[in-house]
């Protein structure tokens, strides 16, 4: 246990950094004023004009970096700093979170796959690691029955995690890299703000891949757990 602790608090901490990092950025850029005058609204309009995409609608939504687009209601929702505002930081996010919308417009595989998983994930996170320690106490360690299976189920609930924050990846690093694709072949920003708005998205999708790391690195740590044990 005391490895797993020391792993858990590796990773935590690389997190805290990383998030950190991720709001100077924001903080930064903020203050990166567009010239063009859009706010965060108008851009993201602006681009699902340009997709041809016109069911979708922009909305504000509480918080900061709360930023989202839900398939489910059609909606890109915007957090107030960047709905209402015109920086390099708020046409990235803007931009960015346009670009689920382009993606489930045309059906990007990885982000149906994601979708796919999210109603398994929601139910299965939060016991998982508890299935496994319940599953160790009763002897999965050492291959005995009961203890054993309910070791293995809490595993196969933790891999879904896993598969989750993996396939995560591929999907937000595309709608990036469209997001930033759009704001430069549309002249949406200068060279300048194009720098701000590569840089923050950079390190907003650095959080999402210590997040897949920590995954999979707290997955192997129990594996070993339970099946390090057995002769």
């Amino acid at each position: 246990m005391i490895g797993y602790y020391i792993l858990l608090g590796a990773i935590t901490l690389v997190s805290w950094l990383v998030s950190n990092q991720l709001k100077q950025k924001f903080k930064k850029y903020s203050q990166v004023h567009l010239r063009n005058g859009m706010t965060g609204r108008e851009i993201a309009e602006k681009m699902l004009s340009d997709n041809g995409i016109y069911d979708v609608e922009v909305i504000s939504t509480p918080g900061q970096l709360t930023d989202h687009y839900n398939p489910k209601n059609k909606t890109v929702n915007l957090s107030e700093s960047v709905y209402n505002h015109a920086n390099a930081a708020a046409a990235a996010v803007a931009a960015h979170e346009c670009g689920h919308a382009v993606q489930h417009a045309k059906a990007y595989s990885a982000l149906g796959m994601r979708s796919a998983l999210v109603p398994i994930v929601s139910v299965t996170s939060g016991m998982s690691q508890w299935l496994v320690i319940g599953g160790l106490v009763l002897g999965a360690g050492a291959g005995v029955g009961l203890g054993y299976w309910v070791a293995v189920a809490g595993l196969v609930f933790m891999g879904f995690a896993t598969l989750f924050s993996f396939i995560t990846l591929p999907v937000e690093y595309d709608a990036s890299n469209r997001a930033l694709a759009w704001l430069k072949n549309k002249n949406m920003v200068t060279p300048e703000e194009y720098v701000g708005s590569e840089d923050a998205l950079k390190w907003a999708a650095r959080t999402y891949l210590v997040a897949a790391i920590g995954a999979l690195a707290s997955l192997l740590y129990w594996a070993f757990q339970v099946f390090g044990g057995r002769d």
